[in-house]
């Protein structure tokens, strides 16, 4: 019937006063022109279809990793395969008289074939992507960079394949011959190559995770995604930065995660105490500083203590000098380490000091090493603050000044 059609086309293209092949060639053309509409025409019926009813269900559906389907296309692009597979059956019946013009366009629906099954392939990889991203896994080993490589190796081997169809060769002829070009790709390639390497070495050492702080170049802030060449950063102050993945690897950075999964967050500060004010403690400043409710049964203890000792090695204390004696540096030192252990905001569980470093030209280094209990950025900065402003203020009551370039 077909068959009879495409004649028919012939003659009335012959009655035209078309030339024989003009004629043949026209007939051909119309009647496959007619059997690709009615191949589109059936896909877009089926995925009509499809949109009223199953896409409808899965929307429906609780189950959200049916919704990643619909997302990624995937449903869409396997009706795709309708035209494909529909073209496949009927050409060769459709042009059975004209065996080269068949022969040339199911070369085309092959390759069609080959592109639209890669594209489903890529799409259910992504998909299989989506499903992972939503564990809690996902953000310590993060695949992204290797769904990437698998996307790239799925287009490239579909290329390749194209290529031995069309030459009609064997696929390991069109890898042989590729590989006498391995240092021109491995030269175009190289950033990808080393992108590769390096999120598998990220991942591999668990030395980053999406969610993490990093400090690395320009960029401060928190990890959005780690891809095959690139790292996205999301700064302090809202804007992206991007990093070379393989940089991370043969660059050193920072990575504030031993922060985040502690218990606390670091406070080291120091203060510089004026040599010039720093004294042996007589009576009344004792007797003074003993009005300081932080410290004023340690200040009886400790009385006590050099009282004892100067007695027991029968030392004469009427020279301040002898024996032990008490400093307003080492007075206001053990404040310090009372206010710290009585402030409700750090975390006493973790080291807290108060040491006194090597004196330099700006006076004698007092630290305070200590941890604060809340670990979010803003209310480290004020628990940090509130302590210093406090330490700095009850200096001068112990009869010390911060030490202030003139």
């Amino acid at each position: 019937m077909i068959t009879e059609f495409i004649r028919t086309l012939k003659n009335l293209n012959l009655q035209l006063g078309l030339s024989e092949g003009l004629a043949t060639g026209l007939a051909e053309m119309t009647v496959v022109l007619c059997l690709l509409l009615v191949s589109f025409g059936l896909f877009f019926l089926i995925k009509f279809i499809l949109k009223k009813s199953i896409y409808k269900i899965i929307q429906l559906s609780t189950n959200k990793f049916d919704d990643l389907l619909i997302k990624n296309k995937v449903i869409g692009r396997v009706c795709l395969l309708i035209p494909a597979l529909l073209m496949s059956a009927l050409l060769p019946q459709i042009l059975a008289d004209f065996p080269d013009t068949a022969a040339s366009l199911m070369k085309l629906v092959r390759i069609f074939e080959i592109i639209i099954f890669t594209m489903i392939l890529s799409s259910i990889v992504t998909t299989l992507e989506d499903i992972y991203n939503t564990h809690e896994m996902s953000k310590l080993k993060p695949i992204t960079g290797l769904v990437q490589v698998i996307k790239i190796v799925l287009y490239a081997v579909a290329c390749l394949v194209i290529i031995a169809y069309l030459l009609d060769t064997k696929l390991t002829t069109i890898l042989i011959s590729l590989g006498t070009m391995s240092a021109v790709l491995i030269l175009v390639f190289q950033d990808t190559i080393k992108g590769f390497v390096g999120s598998i070495q990220l991942s591999v050492n668990d030395m980053l995770r999406i969610g993490d702080w990093i400090v690395v170049g320009p960029a401060d802030g928190n990890v959005l995604e780690i891809n095959l060449t690139t790292v996205k950063v999301q700064n302090w102050d809202n804007t992206i930065t991007t990093i070379p993945t393989y940089s991370l690897v043969s660059n050193p950075f920072t990575n504030w995660r031993g922060m985040s999964e502690s218990e606390g967050r670091r406070i080291a500060r120091t203060i510089n105490i004026d040599v010039n004010t720093v004294k042996y403690c007589t009576p009344e400043m004792i007797e003074k500083y003993k009005h300081y409710g932080l410290i004023k049964e340690y200040l009886i203890e400790r009385e006590k203590d050099i009282a004892e000792y100067n007695k027991a090695n029968d030392i004469d204390t009427s020279e301040i000098m002898n024996g032990r004696q008490q400093t307003n540096l080492g007075i206001y030192r053990a404040y310090i380490k009372a206010y710290l252990n009585n402030n409700p905001k750090l975390n006493h569980n973790l080291t807290m000091m108060v040491r006194q470093m090597q004196p330099t030209e700006f006076g004698i280094p007092l630290q305070i090493y200590a941890f604060s209990n809340d670990k979010r950025w803003v209310n480290y900065e004020e628990i940090q603050s509130d302590i210093f402003d406090h330490i700095i203020s009850a200096a001068t009551m112990f009869d010390l000044r911060i030490y202030q370039k003139h």
